[in-house]
């Protein structure tokens, strides 16, 4: 793809001053620099948190609600008032601003994944900045990313970014917890994602957002995968997003390498929303794990949920493990009926089957 594209995400605790109010003077320059690497020639994407910080200053609340309807009302208020404050300052510089919500939901299914990816790739053909975030105001727990890092990453992979920028509170990731430990160092470079690295990352460190470096490690594993590099740094330090992408030392660089997975493969372990499971025998897991191989109806034990050809399914061994996730090749109603059969068997209890495997090994990737 010809399009050099940097995705940029700002923590609410980075978008809010000291008082828990949005600090408009910051996303100004924010807007600012992502202006600034268009001229480098540069298409940019901002995923933003913020708006339920943004909806409780405007309600005039003291503090952050904690109930959900109220929450997602205060976000249904900020969201707006947010994506306003970016457009004036973008629209200042000649420059328009397009608003794209997801939930998990959203990029759960293989379609509606692809309509997002074309939907963030016109909008960056139109010139545009796309500003995304978490759909709070219908979010539920079981579409929810629960943290707008993991976003960040999963709409890198959509884009194919060159870079994903994260801006935070702190300078980047750590030897050790900076807040208790006065020895700790900052890691400059992370090539791999090691138990020591992992050790590292604590959990939040703010109460205005819901992430920390744990989240960011997340987003981090899904994106070192993808092949794409990611820099975790002070998102106030002056220009640091253009340092960043200019190569210049800011904060953690997680170097991105080869990709190890790609397309449909990476769309699985990441971001498809499993319809179901299926749990797969001693042999079957061999097969899948060991000799690359499908999964077919004689190595089924049994069959989880309701889904039809095409969702994404988990695979589990005899004790539950998560073995893999892949697309189903046949319906969990049809699998019911067949699970455990030869191929010879199947015809006689399901006319219809055309000798199809439950997973195909290219719809399948090992976890």
């Amino acid at each position: 793809m010809s399009r050099r594209t940097i995705v940029v995400k700002v923590g609410s605790s980075t978008v809010t001053g000291a008082d828990g109010r949005v600090d408009r003077a910051f996303l100004g320059m924010l807007v600012d620099q992502l202006v600034a690497l268009r001229s480098m020639g540069y298409a940019t994407v901002l995923v933003t948190s913020g708006a339920v910080a943004a909806g409780f200053e405007a309600l005039g609340l003291d503090m952050r609600p904690s109930d959900m309807p109220t929450l997602q009302a205060a976000a249904a208020i900020g969201q707006v008032r947010l994506v306003e404050t970016y457009a004036e300052f973008a629209a200042a510089q000649g420059v328009a601003i397009g608003q794209v919500l997801f939930t998990r939901h959203d990029v759960g299914q293989r379609q509606q994944y692809l309509n997002a990816c074309h939907t963030l790739e016109r909008l960056l053909d139109l010139g545009a900045i796309p500003v995304v975030n978490e759909n709070d105001t219908t979010a539920v727990d079981e579409i929810r990313f629960g943290d707008n890092d993991y976003l960040a990453a999963l709409v890198g992979v959509m884009v194919h970014a060159e870079l994903v920028v994260l801006l935070t509170d702190i300078e980047g990731l750590y030897s050790a917890d900076p807040r208790n430990d006065t020895s700790a160092r900052l890691v400059e470079r992370v090539e791999e994602l090691t138990e020591e690295v992992l050790a590292s990352a604590g959990g939040a460190g703010s109460a205005v957002g819901s992430g920390g470096m744990a989240t960011k490690i997340e987003a981090a594993r899904l994106l070192i995968d993808a092949g794409i590099p990611l820099v975790v740094c002070d998102g106030r330090r002056d220009q640091v997003v253009v340092d960043a992408v200019s190569g210049k030392p800011v904060g953690t660089l997680f170097a991105g390498g080869k990709a190890a997975l790609r397309g449909r493969k990476l769309w699985l372990a990441y971001a498809g929303r499993t319809a179901g499971s299926i749990s797969i025998d001693d042999g079957a897991k061999d097969a899948l794990c060991l000799r690359g191989g499908s999964l077919l109806p004689a190595g089924v034990l049994d069959v989880t949920g309701s889904f039809v050809v095409g969702d994404a399914v988990t695979l589990t061994d005899a004790s539950g493990t998560v073995v893999a996730r892949g697309m189903a090749g046949i319906s969990a109603e049809d699998l019911r009926r067949i699970k455990g059969m030869r191929s010879s068997q199947i015809p006689s209890v399901l006319p219809g089957w055309a000798g199809q495997d439950v997973v195909h090994r290219d719809h399948l990737v090992i976890v």
